[in-house]
Order: structure tokens, then C-alpha cells, then sequence
């Protein structure tokens, strides 16, 4: 017996040394956790010609939610904010092409245009007639557009720090792209440390090995994300004309301490909403749903609750 547990005690521990000496490894048992956790499992559809990648959970019986990152990001950002969404709601979070295990052509369009038409064309790929959504960042751009085109489809949507509109204040990165950086491309391995100070106030725990992974993973996909952000900038659509044609109910929800998008954004589209609430998080930065998941989801379902208790009340 002895020998069985000192076997499997040498066993867990070149079992541990392997995770934390192969990044890679480790960082698809961190992800595989954290799906179960959030009651998310993996799968692909075929839309537009090309393979998208999606995570879904919850019951199909339930609302649907449909959650969209933001640009140099993935399906994974939204785990631990999808954790109690499982229980009420039917969570779908895809990859946009272009990112994470989505198709990446070369020559395809990645402007947010393209991307909302896409995004509305996946839904009816899975089925799914009328939804809530939510996007962050470059996410956020695409689902107002989405619900601004098509608002017979939306119940409500929430913009996190959302791109597309010209801020009151113009933001650090908006000084950057004047001096001919993007700290949002990550050309060297160093430069990944300077975008997690840039994007947050309070860091994720990473161990070395995977922090130095990941910025490894981000140079080599500089290049292309590069040629898609230069898409973006020469592509621009503007949500100022488009954000009165939206009907749903729609949260506006920033960290107050972004560096990316300022939160005097709010000021510019609070006006141009047909019914918007606002909630500005102290203290945290340009991807509060990764920087502090609880409470943003706390924030959303609270927001979720109200458009219900509306819907019931007008019924």
C-alpha cells in the first residue's frame, strides 16, 4: 500500500511538473475546467463558408444569450462571467472569425459590418430566432449593429466598453494610434506584458510559463491581427447614426479606469438610446467581465431582471 500511494503521489507530481512546463497543456486543462465549471462544452457550425467555433450551455428551452468578444480575444473570455448565466439562460459564446478556432482567411473581411451579418447568421445556423446579446470591446460594436439592423431579433443588449463611437474624452489608446503604436498588437514577447497593464487594473493570476506562452501565441499572430485592425480603421462604420434605431432595452456598462475605450463614451451614446441603464465599475479596466466576472455578471442578470420584470408588467 505504501508503494501504491508513494507511486501515486511521484505520479501526480511529474503529472503537475509536465503542466507547468508545457503551457500549452496547461492551459487547455485550465480551459477544459473552466468550461465544466461554467457547464459549457465545445462545438462548430458552418456559416458564410466558413467554420465558426462556439461554446454553449444551458437549457435551449431558456432565453438565449449570445456573447461576443472584443478584438485579440476569445470565446474563453466570458467562463467565469458565464457561470451563474447556466443556470437561467441558454449561453452560447463564439469565436469571431478571424480569432480564436474560427476560420482565419487571409482574404476575408473582418470589419464590423461583415462581422455583425455574420454574427446574425450563426444565430439562425443554431436555431435561435430571438436572443439577448452582449459584446465587448470590438464585440460591443458588432452587437449594436447587429440590434440596430435587426431589431426584431434582440430582447436586449448590453455594450461592455464598447467601440464605435467617438468618446467625449479621447482615450490612451486613441494618443497611441496618433503616434503610430497599438499596444492592442503584440509584436514582441515583452509588449504582452505591456498590454495586460494596458487592458487592466487588477491582473488574473498567470503562472510564468503560461503568461510567456500566451505572448508568444500573441506575436505570432501579430501580423494578421494587425492587417484586421487596419481593417477595422479603414472600414469604420460609426454607431452615432445607428444606436437611435435601436429598440431593445440596452445596458451600458464600463470600467472607469480604461485605458482602451474611455468611459466618457457613455456620455456620447446615453443620449442616442431609446432606453438605456448605465453602470460604471470603479476601479477596473477595459474587460471587466474578465478583470471581475462575479460582479459583472451580477451586474448584467440584474439588468436581464429588470427588461423580464418589464416584459411582464407590459404584457
Amino acid at each position: 500500500m505504501k508503494r501504491f500511494l508513494l507511486g501515486l503521489v511521484l505520479l501526480l507530481a511529474v503529472a503537475a511538473g509536465v503542466l507547468y512546463f508545457v503551457p500549452a497543456t496547461l492551459l487547455a486543462s485550465v480551459r477544459t475546467v473552466e468550461r465544466g465549471l461554467a457547464g459549457l462544452s465545445e462545438h462548430s457550425v458552418q456559416v458564410d463558408n466558413l467554420e465558426i467555433a462556439y461554446l454553449e450551455g444551458g437549457s435551449e428551452k431558456n432565453p438565449t444569450l449570445l456573447l461576443i468578444h472584443g478584438f485579440g480575444a476569445d470565446k474563453d473570455n466570458w467562463l467565469r462571467f458565464a457561470r451563474p448565466l447556466t443556470e437561467r439562460y441558454h449561453v452560447v459564446a463564439l469565436d469571431l472569425p478571424g480569432f480564436g478556432d474560427s476560420s482565419k482567411p487571409q482574404q476575408a473581411s473582418y470589419d464590423v459590418g461583415t462581422q455583425a451579418e455574420r454574427v446574425a447568421n450563426f444565430a439562425a445556423a443554431i436555431g435561435v430566432r430571438r436572443l439577448h446579446l452582449a459584446g465587448n470591446s470590438m464585440g460591443g460594436h458588432i452587437v449594436a449593429l447587429y440590434a440596430a439592423r435587426h431589431p426584431e431579433q434582440v430582447l436586449s443588449l448590453a455594450l461592455i466598453d464598447n467601440a464605435g463611437v467617438m468618446p467625449a474624452r479621447k482615450s490612451e489608446l486613441f494618443e497611441d494610434l496618433e503616434r503610430g503604436e497599438n499596444p492592442l498588437v503584440v509584436r514582441q514577447p515583452e509588449d504582452f506584458q505591456k498590454l495586460l497593464d494596458f487592458v487592466f487594473v487588477q491582473q488574473p493570476p498567470l503562472p510564468a510559463p503560461l503568461k510567456r506562452y500566451l505572448g508568444e501565441r500573441a506575436v505570432a499572430a501579430s501580423a494578421f491581427n494587425a492587417q484586421i485592425f487596419e481593417q477595422l480603421r479603414q472600414r469604420y462604420i460609426p454607431l452615432e447614426p445607428e444606436l437611435p434605431k435601436i429598440e431593445a432595452p440596452t445596458l451600458l456598462l464600463w470600467g472607469d479606469r480604461d485605458r482602451v475605450l474611455d468611459v466618457s463614451s457613455i456620455e456620447v451614446m446615453r443620449p442616442l438610446l431609446k432606453r438605456p441603464s448605465v453602470v460604471i465599475m470603479e476601479n477596473c479596466g477595459h474587460v471587466p467581465m474578465v478583470e471581475r466576472p462575479e460582479e459583472t455578471a451580477q451586474h448584467y442578470q440584474a439588468f436581464l431582471d429588470g427588461v423580464r420584470n418589464a416584459q411582464v408588467a407590459g404584457r
